[in-house]
């Protein structure tokens, strides 16, 4: 996995223009245009689960070295750089992993980022270990959760998720964020074609008005350990044409610009569904997302091969103006269009793993 350097995150890039640096409060956009609105954490490399598509077993064994404590960042180090990244427009902070419930007092971090000024803070799980924790962190500021399940057929879900998890400990994770407020819960479904795709029809039932929001994602081919190829990719069109001919669809607008789910909405009032089409239809030129990752490297994108060394800039003693500094020399130079670009011979790149970077 190469880190950029210090010395070179705080310098400009090699070969391109001085970054200019907008005044405190001054959003910043990267080389397409594209301006920062959303911050995802990871928090944690590690998860109770073992899915095939992001941890599969044969890689992320007993004997795989996870991250020691102290090459995390801290709450402390992780609300410095949330602020900054407000200050410069972002509007939504999610917390993911990994599993991020796993990470001890994580209820903490969330008050801490709560009380930053006009942010929504959200946070990605595979649910598990709602029962038990969606009140509380409901009441410390956490305003939505996304839940991952990826069948309702019970051996189908314990064979993907590889931790004998069965599909009743993700529903009752649901109902305890349901009841605690954190709300509308949106439900998100990766499709493996040959896998779970004959599943697709038995999760839309199921979710049909109960107001939360399936969301059907394409397998991606994000790290280099999930077995990826385009024949197990079903193309997101496809899922919406099964689901129509069953409850009748119509397209809804975006809530907002850069929206990565398409949305569409049953004809007779049963609610919303949305698809995630990196693959088969990029939304490259309209991504306004960056990621930390848990020991804090910075990176553009999902589908990054090396990411910026914010924690070693954190514990040298820099400044925020000189943190915020290294922020926008990454951003402003930012050009990444993977998903538009990619090609059998880009998707066998080395990649950063979806367990480590977050979704």
């Amino acid at each position: 996995m190469k880190v950029i350097p210090i010395h070179e995150l705080a310098a400009p890039i090699h070969g391109a223009a001085t970054t200019h640096i907008p005044g405190a409060g001054e959003a910043f956009f990267d080389r397409r245009g594209r301006g920062l609105r959303d911050l995802r954490i990871s928090v944690t490399d590690r998860c109770n689960f073992r899915c095939v598509y992001c941890m599969p077993r044969a890689v992320f064994d007993d004997s795989y070295n996870f991250l020691n404590r102290r090459e995390l960042l801290s709450f402390e180090e992780i609300l410095r750089v949330a602020r900054l990244f407000v200050d410069r427009g972002v509007k939504k902070i999610r917390i993911t992993g990994g599993e991020p419930l796993l990470r001890k007092n994580i209820e903490r971090l969330i008050e801490m980022l709560a009380r930053l000024d006009g942010v929504e803070v959200t946070l990605t799980t595979n649910g598990v270990l709602l029962p038990k924790m969606a009140r509380t962190l409901k009441d410390v500021g956490l305003q939505r959760v996304t839940v991952s399940l990826d069948a309702l057929d019970d051996a189908l879900f314990r064979r993907m998720n590889d931790a004998n998890y069965p599909v009743a400990k993700v529903l009752e994770g649901i109902a305890a964020a349901h009841a605690a407020g954190l709300g509308p819960i949106k439900v998100n479904m990766v499709v493996k074609r040959g896998t779970n795709d004959g599943d697709i029809e038995a999760m839309a039932s199921h979710f049909r008005h109960s107001g939360h929001i399936l969301r059907f994602i394409e397998f991606m081919d994000v790290g280099a350990s999930n077995g990826w190829n385009m024949g197990e990719v079903l193309p997101s069109q496809d899922i919406i044409t099964r689901i129509d001919r069953l409850y009748p669809l119509q397209a809804v607008d975006p809530n907002y610009s850069g929206e990565v789910a398409e949305r569409w909405r049953y004809r007779d009032g049963g609610g919303e569904i949305g698809v995630i089409s990196s693959v088969t239809q990029a939304f490259c030129a309209t991504c306004t997302r960056v990621r930390l990752s848990t020991e804090g490297k910075l990176y553009t994108c999902l589908f990054a091969q090396h990411g910026h060394d914010l924690r070693s800039l954190l514990r040298a003693g820099a400044d925020d103006a000189a943190v915020d500094a290294a922020i926008a020399q990454v951003w402003q130079n930012r050009d990444d269009r993977y998903s538009e670009i990619r090609t059998a011979e880009t998707a066998a790149r080395q990649k950063i793993e979806m367990s480590y970077i977050g979704g």
